[in-house]
C-alpha cells in the first residue's frame, strides 16, 4: 500500500464538479501565464522581449511558433499553479526553445487579470 501523505496536494476539491459551470469555476482559479523572450542566440521569427499570455493553458497564443509552444506545454501548468522552479527566483522557469542555439524564455504567472 502507498502512503499518500507525502504526495503533493494542490488543495483543489474535485468532488463538487457536477456540471460544466462547476468545472468553469475551478478553471477560473488557475492563473494565466506570461512567456517572455529574455535571450536570443541566432535567427528566429521572434524578437527579444516578445511576450505572450496563456489565458487558456490548452490554446497556443497567436503568433507563437509551434515548436516553442510544444516545449512550453511542459511548464505552463507548473507556473500557473505556482510550483517552484529550479531557478534562484523560484517563481519563474527559464526554458530554451528546441533549436540548438535558439532562444531562452521566462515562464511565470501573469500579473494581469484574464480579459
Amino acid at each position: 500500500m502507498v502512503d499518500n501523505t507525502e504526495y503533493l496536494n494542490l488543495d483543489i476539491d474535485f468532488n463538487p464538479i457536477k456540471s460544466h459551470e462547476d468545472y468553469q469555476e475551478i478553471w477560473k482559479r488557475f492563473s494565466p501565464v506570461e512567456v517572455r523572450m529574455i535571450e536570443k542566440n541566432e535567427d528566429c521569427l521572434h524578437r527579444l522581449a516578445d511576450t505572450f499570455i496563456y489565458n487558456n493553458h490548452y490554446d497556443k497564443p497567436h503568433g507563437i511558433c509551434s515548436a516553442l509552444h510544444h516545449v512550453l506545454q511542459l511548464y505552463i501548468w507548473r507556473a500557473s499553479l505556482g510550483f517552484p522552479s529550479w531557478e534562484k527566483e523560484r517563481n519563474c522557469y527559464r526554458i530554451h526553445c528546441p533549436d540548438k542555439k535558439g532562444t531562452v524564455w521566462e515562464v511565470k504567472r501573469a500579473s494581469a487579470e484574464r480579459p
